[in-house]
């Protein structure tokens, strides 16, 4: 099993309970993040509410036991590849996900085109989270059947594939037929842009990394035990037949000052266990927002700490 190098990553809220009215401060806030040294920045994805936020808090609907919904029904959702999009544009070298998209929610041809045309203008810096979601309002609104959403999803992921490496692409499911379809351009990663799968360890997460995850991201209480949920999944996808090297998203066990800001040499300290397990990217918290120059200063220690123990 290769041996990735660990990276350090930031996910960036791009969502408010109110209007901020200038998200200037957004873009500024990652181009501090690129500048500083920052590998990976992710954002996460809803399309639209439905009123029944509890559900965010049930693991039978996809959601995470005690967790909480942020915003309420009306709160600022930016879309999250318009929002890489204009990231895309003000960095350089920082590579950009969704963590997650609920790609179902996407016409599959549309989105392959989308996210070949990010990766292109990039300079194939796009990673794709992908997960199912917790809404069945959500589903509801874009008239799919949330009972479904497992196989949409994959159905989804299939289409992208399948026009992503081949010139000439054909499909055949229960949701989709084509032949002989054509769409340039290509991404410009090879093999297609990297799928990152969010999940428990559970069959169809299993079957997802084995047939094209190149990454995972943990949720619920796997997400709070790697260091032996990563080998308990590593051996489970090469029993399936899939790379067990996959790469692992990790949260870094923030420890904080007195005064509520991140002790970040003792973050690094309980991060190790995780890092030693096989987390290959280190999720820091972000700045909230801030100045360009504070959020610089911030993440420049981030990285400079980071390396020094993990590089």
């Amino acid at each position: 099993m290769a041996t990735t190098p660990a990276q350090l990553s930031i996910q960036v809220r791009t969502f408010f309970q109110d209007d901020p009215g200038d998200w200037e401060f957004l873009l500024e806030h990652c181009e501090a993040a690129d500048e500083a040294g920052i590998d990976r920045i992710v954002v996460s994805d809803h399309v639209a509410y439905g009123e029944d936020l509890e559900a965010y808090s049930d693991p039978k609907k996809g959601g995470s036991a005690g967790g909480k919904q942020p915003t309420d029904a009306d709160g600022n959702w930016l879309e999250p590849l318009i929002f890489l999009t204009a990231v895309g544009a003000r960095t350089a070298r920082v590579r950009l996900g969704t963590a997650i998209l609920i790609a179902a929610l996407r016409r599959p041809v549309v989105l392959a085109k989308t996210l070949a045309t990010m990766d292109v203008l990039t300079n194939g810096r796009i990673d794709l989270g992908i997960g199912v979601g917790w809404q069945k309002e959500e589903y509801d609104a874009a008239g799919l059947d949330f009972d479904a959403r497992g196989r949409l999803l994959d159905h989804t992921i299939e289409v992208c594939r399948e026009l992503w490496t081949q010139r000439v692409a054909d499909y055949d499911s229960p949701e989709l037929r084509f032949e002989r379809i054509h769409q340039m351009p290509k991404p410009r990663q090879a093999g297609g842009i990297p799928i990152w799968v969010s999940g428990t360890i559970n069959a169809r997460v299993v079957r997802r990394i084995a047939d094209y995850g190149s990454g995972w991201i943990p949720w619920g209480p796997d997400g709070a035990d790697l260091v032996t949920a990563i080998p308990r999944l590593r051996q489970r996808v090469a029993d399936a037949g899939g790379d067990p090297g996959f790469q692992v998203q990790g949260h870094a066990p923030a420890v904080r000052n007195a005064d509520g800001s991140i002790d970040v040499s003792a973050t690094m300290d309980a991060a190790a266990p995780l890092i030693e397990a096989g987390v290959t990217d280190l999720r820091m918290p972000a700045v909230a927002p801030t100045t360009r120059a504070e959020a610089l200063e911030t993440y420049g220690t981030y990285v400079t700490e980071f390396r020094a123990r993990f590089a």
